[in-house]
């Protein structure tokens, strides 16, 4: 890594031998507005300064927007076309793309022939770099796993991606995609996860961790989820964050990555919450901890559907 960039304590080592920090950075709904675009590219270089230098993205946001507007903080470009000024007052610098992981999805009705050949073009365009790390189908379509697959295999041969990975499939597609030639290919399936939506634990996270599927957990702080007061408001959360002088956001964030397999990416349009965000780096929760947070979120005895927001 570059002086400019941390390195995280906590890190993922996928099936293919990629290591990445287990905190990155999601970029939902951010880019659709031109009047906090700066600052939006603010916090995803205050980011990649803290060590979240794995970056998620998907062409359904914003209709790409989102990649866009991490092509501009990449960059450094404002909204206006001049430079950016990172927090230390100095001219935004382009970051260096052999220390970023960017990851991007296809629309499942883009991921058979001839689209997502198409759709991986435009993303690279839209975020202005050469190739994906990572390049997940979004959800289970119309078009079959094994097209899929082989379209995947086909964008890592060219050059265009370096891996690939699913979201939002539940065991039985998991399955499904390893009856396929090349589906154990596989590095991540991508889900909701954090302590109040625990249904991936009963069956999916076992299969996963068997299979060496790593989990990217989005909305890993319920930022677009109906259960966000359930964990702000708990007690529970609360003591453990002030046993580590933190807050409750953060202690959700060290629970979500606790197992080493587990990669979270939370959402921030603010520098600032997007610091807070990386400093759940430090935190290590402790047995009782964990013991006190199930008891007030307790993981599924009984097969749950996926939650998605």
């Amino acid at each position: 890594m570059s002086d400019f960039v941390t390195t995280q304590r906590h890190t993922v080592t996928l099936a293919n031998g990629d290591r990445v920090p287990a905190l990155g950075q999601g970029t939902w709904y951010l880019g659709d507005s031109r009047a906090t675009h700066d600052r939006e590219a603010l916090a995803l270089r205050a980011g990649v300064r803290a060590g979240m230098t794995l970056i998620d993205t998907a062409e359904m946001y914003g209709n790409g927007r989102s990649e866009r507007l991490i092509c501009d903080a990449l960059d450094g470009t404002s909204v206006a076309g001049g430079q950016l000024r990172d927090e230390d007052g100095s001219l935004a610098k382009t970051l260096d793309r052999e220390e970023l992981f960017i990851v991007s999805k296809v629309l499942p009705s883009n991921a058979g022939r001839p689209d997502i050949f198409e759709s991986c073009d435009n993303t690279l365009d839209n975020l202005g770099v050469d190739y994906l790390d990572l390049y997940l189908l979004h959800w289970m379509g119309p078009v079959p796993l094994a097209e899929t697959v082989a379209c995947m295999e086909e964008l890592v041969a060219e050059g265009k991606i370096r891996a690939w990975g699913v979201s939002n499939l539940d065991t039985d597609e998991m399955e499904e995609l390893w009856r396929v030639p090349g589906g154990s290919n596989c590095q991540v399936n991508q889900v909701l996860y954090h302590p109040a939506s625990r249904g991936i634990e009963y069956d999916l996270l076992p299969w996963m961790r068997d299979h060496d599927v790593a989990l990217m957990a989005y909305c890993p702080l319920a930022q677009a989820g109906t259960l966000r007061g359930r964990l702000f408001d708990s007690p529970e959360l609360a003591e453990v964050a002030r046993r580590h002088n933190a807050t409750i956001p953060q202690v959700v964030l060290a629970w979500d990555i606790r197992g080493g397999d587990t990669i979270a990416i939370p959402r921030s349009s603010r520098p600032e919450h997007t610091l807070e965000n990386a400093a759940a780096d430090r935190i290590e929760l402790t047995d009782e901890d964990l013991a006190l947070i199930s008891r007030a979120f307790p993981a599924p005895s009984y097969k749950m559907p996926l939650d998605m927001e």
